[in-house]
């Protein structure tokens, strides 16, 4: 089959062709891909910043945001039969450990990653767990719901424990409007009744946001932590959900934080800075999200099928993978960009 491999960090990924994934195990299940997310995370595993987190032995195939069609299935696997459209959990987990008998999958402790530590979805197909396939509802295609696997999966994630804890009345800002931020606009409409504020640099990401369901939409020119504070009176608001991570949104969102408030931090590449006795006289909190679990996405995929939640992509042949890495690159893609092989 085709597959996308890293062969080297720092140096651009070559399309070869390797053999096809067997199934050797009662729960493996084989995926023919039909889309496959193209992520700023596979920019940074090309670079070599997951080198030594990851510790996967090079050649391997990047593409961690995968969904399609089974291919074929192990004795176990009864859940999905052969030719039945899913999308994959980013994670293949044990379903033994303190964590996945929590329900807290994302936190196995014997867990394989294709795409970050083992093959990824770049490719004609990909070897998985049965554990990871969620059947996708007859109205959903796999390419137009493959970034859903990662990227809407880690939006989900936060913006429900996020509205978990918001009240009618209380205000949210949402710091990116791009391909997770998007999705996380959407989630908040359906789950919270908190008064949406979300902030960008980029003019077309807030309109897209407004469209989406932003109660107010916000600049980011150097003047967005004032307009944040008048819009919210003055407090502040009670979650500042950051997207984005670094240059200087960081600041910006602590700064947009009332007394008592929560920051979810899922962009990342900055740095938190602040002296901890204004945690302790603020008690405020700051929150990590990395990706959901396997119910988040189960849930995520319902609002799918409601269609609550919609991905903006843009697609390419598998062939086309060096395009869409440098698009995605420059700032090309408007929501997610997808390999359709």
């Amino acid at each position: 089959m085709r597959a996308i491999q890293l062969q080297a960090y720092g140096a651009a990924p070559v399309l070869t062709e390797v053999p096809d994934p067997v199934v050797s195990g009662p729960l493996d299940v084989i995926v023919r891909i039909g889309g496959a997310g193209v992520c700023r995370t596979d920019l940074h595993i090309i670079e070599g910043q997951w080198r030594e987190k990851s510790g996967v032995s090079l050649p391997y195939t990047i593409g961690h945001e995968n969904a399609g069609w089974i291919e074929a299935v192990g004795a176990a696997v009864t859940h999905v039969r052969v030719g039945d459209a899913v999308i994959l959990h980013p994670l293949a987990t044990c379903g033994l450990c303190r964590a996945c008998r929590a329900g807290d999958d994302v936190h196995c402790q014997n867990s394989a990653f294709p795409g970050i530590d083992s093959d990824g979805g770049y490719a004609d197909y990909l070897k998985t767990s049965g554990r990871s396939v969620v059947k996708l509802d007859p109205s959903l295609a796999p390419a137009d719901v493959a970034a859903l696997a990662d990227a809407g999966l880690t939006a989900y994630h936060a913006v429900a424990k996020a509205s978990r804890q918001l009240r009618p009345g209380d205000k949210a800002v949402i710091l990116g409007a791009g391909g997770l931020g998007h999705i996380g606009i959407q989630v908040m409409g359906a789950l919270s009744p908190a008064d949406l504020i979300v902030v960008d640099r980029s003019p077309d990401a807030l309109a897209l946001a407004k469209d989406l369901g932003a109660g107010h939409t916000v600049l980011a020119d150097g003047q967005e932590v004032e307009a944040v504070m008048e819009i919210t009176g003055g407090s502040g608001a009670e979650a500042v959900i950051d997207f984005v991570g670094e240059g200087g949104a960081v600041e910006a969102g602590i700064a947009m934080l009332r007394r008592a408030g929560n920051y979810y931090v899922i962009g990342y590449g900055g740095n938190i800075q602040i002296p901890t006795i204004d945690i302790i006289s603020t008690e405020i909190n700051f929150i990590g999200n990395l990706v959901g679990s396997y119910n988040d996405l189960v849930e995520l995929m319902a609002l799918a099928a409601e269609g609550k939640v919609k991905l903006h992509t843009k697609t390419y042949s598998l062939s086309d993978f060096a395009r869409a890495l440098d698009d995605l690159d420059h700032g090309l893609v408007r929501g997610r960009a997808i390999l359709v092989p």
